[in-house]
Order: C-alpha cells, then structure tokens, then sequence
C-alpha cells in the first residue's frame, strides 16, 4: 500500500505517518525502486494502536519512550497494565501519565474553587 491508502485506512494523514517515522513510532518502511514508500497491514495496524495511544493523553515523547513495545500491543491489543506480566509495555509511561493526570485534576480544582469562592462568596 502507499502512504495516502495507509493514511485513509489508519484515519490519518500522511505527513502524520512521515512524522510518526521521524519520530521512530514507526519503522522506516520499505521503499519500492522508485523511493515511494510502501506498507503492509502490520503497519496500518501500528498506526492505529499510535493513533488511539494518543487519543488516551499519551504523548509522542511517552510513546517514544515505549515504540520499542508497542508492536506488543498490536499483537495483543487486551494487554493491560497491572495485568501479571508485571512487563506489559508502558506502565511506568501509563503510571506516569495518570500522576500528571491527578495532579492536573488538582490544580484545576483547586482553581476553580478559588474561582467560585471569589465570585460567588463562601458556599
């Protein structure tokens, strides 16, 4: 497959597959004797588990720091932290991501308390 069916087929685009590559999220594909990139169905599927990683709040610098796993996923996408293979790709990632998460939640909590209590006085 080319880059533009890839994209269509993974629900991207393809300077979001090039950059995906760049950033080593994807392997650098095979090249036909012209340069053009091809795929396979191994690759629409990485982009799909990429794509729905990111879409959880994961970034591209935590998915950076797993793309060695992340074929893991798309063989076993039901893979899950605190599962007992205490080495399912990402946790500490995951882990990471949810503490910023919580602390997030925090702050804006805190904010908007602060916000009611000036607008609306003591409740």
């Amino acid at each position: 497959m080319r880059i533009g069916d890839v994209a269509a087929a993974a629900g991207t685009t393809p300077r979001a597959l090039r950059f995906y590559e760049e950033r080593g999220l994807l392997p650098p594909p095979r090249r036909t004797a012209t340069g053009q990139r091809e795929y396979g169905p191994d690759e629409v599927a990485r982009v799909r588990v990429v794509r729905e990683l990111l879409a959880l709040g994961l970034t591209v610098e935590d998915l950076r720091s797993i793309a060695d796993r992340i074929g893991l996923l798309v063989e076993n996408p039901q893979r899950r932290c605190g599962h007992p293979d205490s080495n399912a790709p990402g946790c500490g990632v995951v882990d990471r991501r949810l503490a910023a998460l919580d602390a997030e939640i925090d702050r804006l909590s805190r904010l908007r308390g602060g916000l009611a209590l000036h607008t609306y006085g003591q409740q």
